[in-house]
């Protein structure tokens, strides 16, 4: 397993935001094996409802990795909120509940921040 810390962009720390979150996700496995990584930051407005998709989550569960399968997926979902870095590895057959509606979340909010990006 991969440890990534999760730091707030640039000029976050400078305005005083303690109330920052930032989430990755990182997916690992499949047949080919490729490596997909998807990261939100949500503005300061958000932030409440973020603050719930990772509490609901149980971050100090322990998920052992489903054998039955050597091409499943493996999602490593990293989470800093304020000082405090939250982490856990997900078997993909285990990825349901809190844990699906945090991933999904951050994967939609990766895709709006590209579609952002591509705009003039």
């Amino acid at each position: 397993m991969v440890h990534e810390i999760e730091n707030a962009a640039d000029g976050a720390a400078a305005d005083g935001a303690q109330d920052r979150i930032v989430v990755a996700v990182v997916r690992t496995g499949g047949i080919a094996g490729l490596r997909r990584r998807w990261r939100a930051e949500p503005a300061p407005e958000q932030v409440p409802t973020w603050m719930e998709l990772v509490d609901r989550c149980p971050w100090q569960e322990r998920l052992d990795p489903d054998a039955r399968g050597a091409d499943r997926y493996v999602w490593s979902i990293h989470a800093r909120v304020r000082d405090e870095q939250r982490e856990q590895v997900v078997p993909d057959t285990r990825l349901e509940g809190a844990w699906r509606e945090l991933v999904d979340a951050v994967r939609d909010a990766d895709a709006e921040t590209d579609a952002d990006d591509d705009k003039p």
